[in-house]
C-alpha cells in the first residue's frame, strides 16, 4: 500500500480559500490525498466559508485557522498557495516537494455577489482537475 499523498494549501489569513481547498479535496478524494491547509497571518475562519461548505454538504470537522509555522518540519509532497501574497511568502517553505501557485480572488473582500459560492466551485473545479492529473496510472 502507497501512502496517501500530502497536500498543504496555503493562502493570507486561512479564512477562506485554503480552508475551502482543504475541505474539497478531503471530500473529493480521501483516498488518495490528505490536505491540510494554514496562513501566512492566520486571523480565523469566515464563517460564511463554513456555511457554504455546509451548504454544500461537505464536512466542515476538524477545520481550524493555522499558521504555516504549525507544519514546520513537516513533509508535503504538495505546497499549493491560493493568493499571490502566499506565493510570495512561501516560494522557500522547508518540507515542500512541488509548489504550486494558484490565485483566487479573497471573497472575504470581495464585493461580488455571491463570492464565497463562486470561490467554492472555482477551487472545487481546480481540484478536480489536480486529482485527475495526480492519481493517473
Amino acid at each position: 500500500m502507497t501512502s496517501k499523498t500530502r497536500v498543504l494549501f496555503v493562502c493570507t489569513a486561512n479564512a477562506a480559500r485554503s480552508q475551502f481547498a482543504e475541505a474539497l479535496l478531503r471530500h473529493i478524494d480521501s483516498e488518495h490525498f490528505e490536505a491540510f491547509s494554514a496562513g501566512t497571518a492566520p486571523g480565523g475562519i469566515d464563517p460564511r466559508t463554513l456555511a457554504e461548505l455546509q451548504h454544500l454538504g461537505i464536512s466542515t470537522e476538524g477545520l481550524h485557522s493555522k499558521s504555516v509555522d504549525e507544519f514546520a518540519g513537516e513533509r508535503f509532497d504538495f505546497v499549493i498557495t491560493l493568493c499571490d501574497k502566499a506565493a510570495l511568502e512561501c516560494h522557500a517553505l522547508p518540507g515542500a516537494g512541488e509548489v504550486l501557485a494558484w490565485h483566487f480572488e479573497d471573497p472575504v473582500v470581495s464585493t461580488k455577489p455571491d463570492a464565497f459560492r463562486h470561490a467554492a466551485q472555482e477551487i472545487a473545479e481546480r481540484i478536480k482537475m489536480f486529482v485527475l492529473v495526480k492519481t493517473k496510472r
